[in-house]
């Protein structure tokens, strides 16, 4: 929901300024010159994918009202938190790479001696307003300047839970540098962060920050932040690599088989960052399900279980109508079946991934019950290698069922 310009001045004055900045002069210039952009538009990797709720307007809202569905979309009780403290993160990583998911897709990665913090979100809110929109279902694990420093804040799309007003707003305070999809720019520039701090990148351009290279990598979603979605910003997933270690960050996509060429070109990866959470039958081009998470991991990896995956993109705001700990369950599940480790740590929780690793299924005790229909499939070694084609809507694409879920630029 990118692209709204008000000619007006006055209008222009009202304008939220948690929407941001469009892209304009020679950031604009080079977004036109962009491979990937055409017809006044960024593209996506494997053909358009739709960002809309798509199937009849009745059967979305039928799915997203039902009361107890509704209660399945959140916790039972308080979401169990790992006490972190400045201790946890002062000593550095014995194996050089440690991970702490503070929730969602925030992700601090501390590699080779420097620290990266993936799409930092600190806000209560995931919404361009203080008072609406999807709120957060557990505190952040610690204060955002416990963190220390931070070398790197990298950014992979536009969306109000990605890219977090206060949280940049308090980071532009700091000497790190920013590393953010092309055009992307626009909105932090606008937020007080100096242009000599950003590192903005489209699809395989990469840059280096200490010791690390960084490259933006192709994904499969979209952008947005105001009242249009003109898509003049770009999402990207990234590789990150070091001396010693390579990580991995999906941003939102849907699956595609792209991930096995980002695989083969920056991989295999010690540790990956996949999104599981926030999928629906309603948007299945741009969010993956658990077992496309799993997957996409094993192609990331050539195929082989290795490596550990972290799941992101759940478990802290709600933004689709499947159970809050689905995507938890669901893909330790699907990544057991396939021989593949995978981190399930606690809001707040540090790791090494080549040592023990946090495994407990620490949301069942205030989780709803929860069924398992993707095990009625082949499974995972049988599922298709790339997904296959949804059939055609029944009906034209459902207009947006007001929500709160509009309010974060997010599906």
């Amino acid at each position: 929901m990118a692209g709204f310009r008000p000619s007006n001045p006055g209008l222009r004055a009202l304008r939220p300024e948690a929407f941001g900045a469009d892209p304009s002069g020679e950031r604009m210039a080079r977004i036109r010159r962009s491979p990937h952009f055409k017809d006044g538009v960024f593209q996506n990797p494997g053909g358009p994918a739709r960002t809309r709720p798509s199937g009849s307007t009745p059967a979305f809202a039928r799915r997203y009202l039902d009361k107890d569905e509704r209660h399945r979309r959140a916790p039972r009780g308080t979401v169990p938190m790992h006490a972190t403290t400045l201790a946890d993160l002062a000593k550095p990583a014995a194996s050089g790479l440690r991970l702490t998911w503070m929730g969602h897709s925030s992700v601090l990665a501390e590699i080779d001696g420097q620290r990266v913090l993936f799409d930092p979100v600190w806000g209560e809110r995931c919404s361009p307003f203080p008072f609406v929109g999807p709120r957060r279902l557990h505190p952040v694990p610690l204060p955002l300047a416990a963190l220390g420093p931070v070398d790197v804040v990298v950014i992979s799309h536009d969306h109000y839970d990605h890219l977090d007003l206060p949280t940049i707003k308090a980071l532009a305070g700091t000497d790190t540098v920013f590393a953010v999809p092309l055009g992307v720019g626009a909105h932090l520039e606008h937020w007080g962060v100096s242009a000599d701090r950003l590192r903005e990148l489209d699809w395989h351009e990469a840059t280096r920050v200490g010791g690390l290279t960084l490259t933006a990598t192709p994904a499969r979603h979209f952008c947005g932040r105001a009242l249009r979605n003109t898509q003049h910003t770009l999402w990207a997933s990234w590789a990150v690599a070091g001396e010693e270690h390579r990580i991995y960050h999906s941003g939102d996509t849907g699956y595609f088989d792209g991930f096995r060429q980002i695989g083969a070109d920056h991989g295999p990866f010690d540790a990956t960052m996949i999104q599981i959470g926030a999928y629906s039958e309603f948007w299945p081009d741009i969010h993956m399900t658990p077992e496309e998470g799993v997957r996409a991991h094993l192609d990331l990896q050539g195929n082989t279980p290795s490596g550990v995956l972290l799941p992101i993109h759940w478990g802290t705001f709600t933004l689709a109508p499947h159970a809050w700990a689905e995507p938890g369950e669901w893909t330790k599940d699907a990544a057991e079946a396939a021989g593949q480790a995978v981190a399930l740590p606690r809001p707040g929780e540090p790791f090494e991934p080549s040592g023990k690793v946090p495994a407990e299924p620490w949301w069942r005790p205030v989780s709803a019950p929860l069924s398992h229909p993707w095990r009625t499939a082949k499974g995972l070694e049988a599922a298709p290698t790339a997904p296959t084609a949804p059939p055609a809507p029944t009906a034209p694409a459902a207009p947006t069922v007001p929500s709160d879920l509009d309010l974060a630029g997010e599906r």
